[in-house]
């Protein structure tokens, strides 16, 4: 009966989300100019903007205005339709990414227009009240429940003052439904039947609840380093870190073979083991240049410290090596303003306030201890608590988009990339739940391959956006 009951409740969903109201009701079509040389757009750019409700559930209510560009197909009489970029972040500006991406979007560009946005999370991000930008506190790992529900009070209160000294109403409208709901007015307003998306990092969360609303509106989506949040972030959160552990295992074997390593010579696992153990029992002093002074403890190093993408010619890993080297004789500087400084934003209640509606945080301590049972078994050499999960402990709101998986029904195949030493377990998650699609590994450093300019994965891109035609499963993209 359990399973009838979710199956008749998924097809009531499916129902729901194709009868849903266009989201601008008025039907009103952008307005587009030629913008102004100070907005460093490319030639031939138009700029326009669109107004949505902050709060979706009152459309006629208070607005909040949504900057847009777009780049014209070069070929207009072969033009397909548009593409509209759906930036990470959270609080990432579509309009900087096609800045960025432009020159390297040039063959997509003949037959689409390109379309960036300002989402309302970058607005808010913007023009967030000062105490919203304050961190709540010195993120920890909660031991107990005793001091689990202590970080939850504090979040709790610095949650409440951003939100009583929040004069636009935003603050309460983050979550990744409104932002989707606000993508589909842009649709509305391009007077597109169907959009075709690039969707990179937090931008995933976005296109998930755009999948769940308008399933039937979408022509096509590539998804380039996505966080899939869809099986819950503890989920999300555990896909990652076996990818991290196995890139410190990594990391080791490359040490021992690299003179170069500061570590060279020395089992530079056991290095970093003993760092964090010590480190949990004595905290080394660290600082930010923007926050302050801190405290490494071997909690917060085994969160933040390590980088599993090495980066062009293992730099970072020759970095980490050398911030290992010098931590343990006391000195925490190599990781201070990094680390430090990651604690202390990921307790800015107006940071915090783009994510945890999307159900980021605990639920409670139950699951708290469930996850470092699990995560201990999956990548014993990393944390027990997740740094981003904790910020959101003291949410006062309720979760508007709550965890859930996606009814691939309708939907059309879509290809995702990502790095196979970094996000491809991300984003193939997410891939696989759509049947038919295709996740491409490449095999060198970065995040996003579209705004770093890698060509072979924008090709792929390119041929899938514009014929609909996905790469054959098990394609990889060698390092540029």
């Amino acid at each position: 009966m359990p399973g009838k009951a979710a199956g008749l409740l998924m097809v009531v969903m499916t129902l729901l989300a194709g009868l849903a109201v266009p989201a601008n009701a008025e039907d009103k079509p952008i307005t587009w100019r030629a913008c102004e040389k100070s907005e460093g757009m490319p030639a031939g750019a138009r700029c326009g903007a669109i107004e949505v409700p902050i709060d979706w559930s009152r459309p006629e209510g208070r607005k909040v205005r949504l900057d847009l560009v777009k780049l014209p197909a070069a070929e207009p009489a072969r033009r397909i339709g548009s593409v509209l970029g759906i930036p990470g972040g959270p609080g990432g500006n579509g309009i900087e990414d096609l800045k960025l991406a432009a020159g390297h979007l040039t063959e997509l560009r003949r037959r689409f227009d390109l379309i960036g946005y300002r989402p309302r999370t970058t607005v808010w991000r913007e023009s967030a009240p000062a105490s919203c930008l304050r961190p709540g506190m010195a993120l920890y790992e909660p031991r107990d429940r005793k001091q689990f529900k202590a970080l939850a009070a504090t979040m709790s209160k610095a949650f409440k003052q951003c939100r009583a000294d929040d004069r636009s109403g935003l603050f309460s409208h983050l979550d990744s439904l409104s932002v989707a709901k606000d993508m589909d007015a842009i649709r509305e307003g391009l007077g597109e039947e169907r959009l075709s998306f690039m969707a990179n990092s937090y931008g995933g969360v976005a296109s998930a609840a755009y999948i769940r609303l308008f399933p039937q509106r979408i022509r096509a989506m590539y998804l380039d380093g996505v966080i899939n949040q869809t099986d819950g972030w503890p989920s999300a959160n555990l896909v990652a870190a076996r990818g991290v552990q196995e890139a410190l295992e990594r990391f080791g074997r490359w040490c021992a073979a690299t003179p170069a390593c500061a570590l060279h010579g020395e089992d530079a696992l056991d290095v970093w083991r003993k760092l964090v153990r010590d480190a949990d029992a004595r905290p080394i002093p660290a600082e930010s240049s923007q926050f302050g002074e801190g405290e490494l403890t071997g909690w917060a190093l085994r969160s933040l410290g390590f980088p599993p993408d090495p980066g062009p010619g293992h730099a970072r890993w020759l970095d980490f090596a050398q911030s290992v080297d010098k931590a343990r004789r006391g000195d925490g500087s190599g990781f201070g303003e990094f680390v430090i400084g990651n604690l202390r934003v990921w307790s800015m209640p107006g940071m915090l306030a783009m994510t945890c509606g999307d159900e980021r945080g605990y639920t409670g301590w139950a699951q708290r201890a469930e996850y470092g049972r699990q995560i201990r078994e999956i990548a014993p050499d990393l944390a027990t608590a997740s740094f981003d999960a904790l910020g959101c402990t003291g949410w006062p709101e309720k979760v508007a988009n709550p965890a859930r998986p996606l009814d691939p029904r309708g939907l059309p195949p879509m290809l995702g990339v990502g790095t196979l030493e970094g996000d491809f377990p991300w984003t193939d998650h997410f891939i696989r739940m759509v049947p038919g699609s295709v996740t491409v590994g490449y095999e060198g450093p970065g995040h996003v391959m579209y705004l770093n300019g890698k060509k072979c994965p924008i090709a792929h891109a390119t041929t899938y956006l514009t014929e609909l035609r996905l790469p054959a499963p098990g394609t990889t993209c060698p390092a540029e």
